[in-house]
């Protein structure tokens, strides 16, 4: 597999200690499964055991979704997969006024349950041959691991699944915005409270009064490459508690490593295309299109005349391999009209490899952070269209301050359905214009930036060998 920290002249991978094991605690929606899957990759390559714990049914999810790796076959890396009660699985509602998927709240509150056997698998770890046991966990599910830091030789640390750019702006809104270095950018951004659904700030509630209480740390998905002066401004809002940037976790494909997904229909097609030629469209796991906004989104990418890959697939639920899904309806005749200049994916593809491809010119999205961190480490310009939660905060970042997207839709006009006018306008702008031209340059550079940062002696290298040194003390 290609891997992000690569090996050591000597042969020899990083610090080498199996007397500390690490307990990897992920929330159960998608993007957080896979960051921390991908964060379990990397330490691992340190030669230290980590463990993956969770429901029975979000392990399956994990590694059937998997891109860039096989984690059957990674060594060092368990899984340990744990009974919840059922809980209620609804479908999503793509004609809610809030896209925030409340559908998955329910699974969300079945991970309490978790507390119990987390704990004892610390202490069972513990009692074998481990002398500390390092506990990473996703920042909504404090109240998994609550017990841990009272366990002797038992360390927790917060993972953020967010980026520095939205944690900072969220401090410095709660301070009433006070003028100061770096803050400039926030301006003109729209209130954190239209972004989820009044069940999520309450779930959200109920872990942030945890959080200081646990954590030994914090880590993030990011670079300092990528987020230097936010990580910076949120250090110093933490008071010197431990911080680390260790992303991009997922893999940084080489040339022969592009190839993993052969089987799939996407990477055949694009094999025949021309470089930058094919927009990539996906909003991710936890958005579902309207029936109008489908055939608007679909109107405006005919329209474009540029070739495309469209994955067209409705928001999970708490249990993805449980009940049915709405098949979403395309204008009469569509695909028969389109073929050969676009493809509709309706089932799992694998982003990272698409993303990685050559002929991938641009990626319309909506600004999650897990897409953006994949984007960016493979060069593609994003058509920014955010929908909920960190993104529209996110789509601020790489649109204003990186300058390697545009914005399709304005936060502020999330209410407004977004036309096969503006679709087509944004498509033909990032992949047919000067300025599309531009910030695939600017996109391309900063990925080589970020590669050479996980080589050795580059600074993201520096900070996992630092995060690793520290927890193995």
């Amino acid at each position: 597999m290609a891997e992000n920290y690569p090996i050591k002249s000597d042969g020899k991978k990083g610090v080498q200690d199996a007397q500390v094991a690490v307990v990897m605690v992920p929330l159960s929606a998608q993007g957080h499964l896979n960051q921390l899957l991908h964060l379990s990759r990397l330490i691992t390559s340190y030669n230290i055991p980590v463990h993956y714990v969770g429901a029975t049914t979000h392990i399956r999810q994990a590694k059937f979704r998997v891109h860039g790796f096989d984690p059957v076959t990674a060594k060092n890396l368990y899984f340990h997969e744990f009974p919840t009660p059922p809980f209620e699985n609804p479908p999503p509602n793509p004609n809610a006024s809030n896209k925030f998927p409340n559908q998955l709240i329910p699974s969300f509150y079945a991970t309490i349950h978790l507390r119990e056997p987390v704990c004892s698998l610390v202490r069972q770890l513990l009692g074998v041959n481990h002398r500390r046991v390092i506990v990473i966990y996703d920042s909504m599910m404090s109240w998994v691991v609550e017990d841990v830091p009272a366990i002797p030789n038992a360390e927790c640390y917060c993972f953020n699944s967010i980026s520095a750019f939205h944690t900072f702006s969220c401090i410095w809104e709660s301070r009433g915005k006070p003028l100061q270095a770096g803050t400039e950018i926030f301006e003109g951004i729209s209130s954190n409270k239209n972004c989820a659904t009044p069940e999520l700030w309450e779930l959200w509630r109920k872990q942030e009064a945890l959080m200081r209480k646990v954590s030994s740390g914090e880590l993030y998905n990011s670079s300092r490459v990528i987020e230097g002066l936010y990580l910076d401004l949120v250090a110093k809002e933490n008071d010197g508690l431990n911080q680390w940037a260790l992303g991009p976790f997922n893999p940084l494909l080489s040339e022969q490593n592009k190839n993993s997904n052969k089987h799939h229909q996407t990477l055949y097609w694009l094999d025949k295309q021309e470089t930058n030629s094919v927009i990539y469209v996906s909003f991710g796991t936890t958005t579902s299109l309207s029936n109008e906004e489908i055939e608007e989104l679909a109107v405006g990418l005919e329209k474009s005349m540029q070739k495309f890959i469209w994955v067209l697939r409705d928001a999970d639920k708490g249990d993805v391999f449980a009940g049915e899904e709405r098949r979403a309806q395309l204008p009469d005749g569509y695909e028969e009209r389109l073929k050969g200049r676009g493809i509709i994916v309706r089932d799992w593809a694998p982003q990272l490899e698409i993303l990685a491809h050559p002929s991938t010119g641009g990626f319309m999205s909506h600004c999650g952070w897990n897409s953006c961190m994949e984007s960016i480490s493979m060069g593609v310009p994003i058509a920014a269209w955010p929908m909920h939660s960190d993104q529209p905060r996110n789509s601020q970042l790489v649109t204003k301050f990186l300058k390697i997207g545009l914005i399709v839709r304005h936060w502020a006009c999330r209410d407004e359905l977004v036309t096969s006018e503006i679709v087509e306008n944004a498509v033909r702008t990032l992949m047919a214009s000067p300025e599309g031209d531009e910030m695939r340059k600017r996109a391309s550079e900063l990925s080589n930036v970020v590669k050479q940062s996980v080589v050795d002696g580059g600074v993201n290298r520096e900070e996992m060998d630092s995060f690793i040194t520290h927890i193995t003390r």
